[in-house]
């Protein structure tokens, strides 16, 4: 469990980096995510470091904000320059991201592979929260799903993606698994075929 002094350190960092958002204007863009998600997400920009966040310099903030506040706050590259694409917290704990879309009215829900690939569901209109990665599925997040009438599993492409979805409808029998094409994720399906055609894939 986070600390007080933890959680108020989480919050001064997403409040700082988030006031740097519009120099990962271009970034945020290409992906096409909007200023609204943006701003709703809290997301930032590594411009100055704050004191144990150096090696984060120049990437982008993504909070993980619960309705107590942040709990954690993950780093994304913003180019494929051959370093991690995302960096944590040393110490960090897994949690699901973007949980406040289980306050939304809706007998759906969807999982997402990513952070990214979350506030693009979202932004489309398909409540949805996320996993840090493929291995992101803790067995107690089942806890949080049995209200709904349908979740919807929307994995990558690959290997790790097609593990993901196995794991999680092991668990939750209302799931339905929708795997993205061959190599792709729901970021790169929503770039080449719209909110439309990301909604189709989905059912809705």
């Amino acid at each position: 469990m986070l600390s007080v002094d933890a959680r108020n350190s989480l919050e001064l960092a997403t409040q700082e980096y988030h006031k740097q958002i519009d120099v990962a204007g271009p970034y945020l863009e290409a992906r096409g995510i909007s200023r609204e998600t943006a701003l709703t997400y809290r997301l930032g920009y590594v411009h100055e470091p704050m004191v144990g966040h150096e090696q984060y310099a120049g990437r982008l903030s993504i909070p993980y904000i619960t309705p107590t506040g942040v709990v954690d706050i993950r780093f994304r590259a913003l180019s494929d320059d051959g370093g991690p694409k995302y960096l944590s917290r040393p110490g960090a704990t897994g949690h699901m991201f973007g949980v406040n879309a289980f306050t939304y009215p809706s007998e759906i829900i969807a999982i997402a592979e990513g952070e990214i690939d979350c506030m693009i569901l979202n932004q489309v209109g398909i409540p949805a929260v996320g996993l840090p990665g493929a291995n992101g599925w803790r067995t107690w997040y089942a806890r949080a799903f049995p209200d709904y009438r349908s979740v919807i599993v929307l994995c990558d492409g690959d290997g790790p993606g097609k593990e993901m979805g196995k794991q999680i409808a092991q668990q939750l029998d209302t799931t339905t698994v929708i795997f993205m094409p061959d190599g792709m994720d729901v970021n790169e399906v929503y770039l080449l075929e719209g909110a439309d055609g990301l909604r189709k894939r989905v059912g809705l």
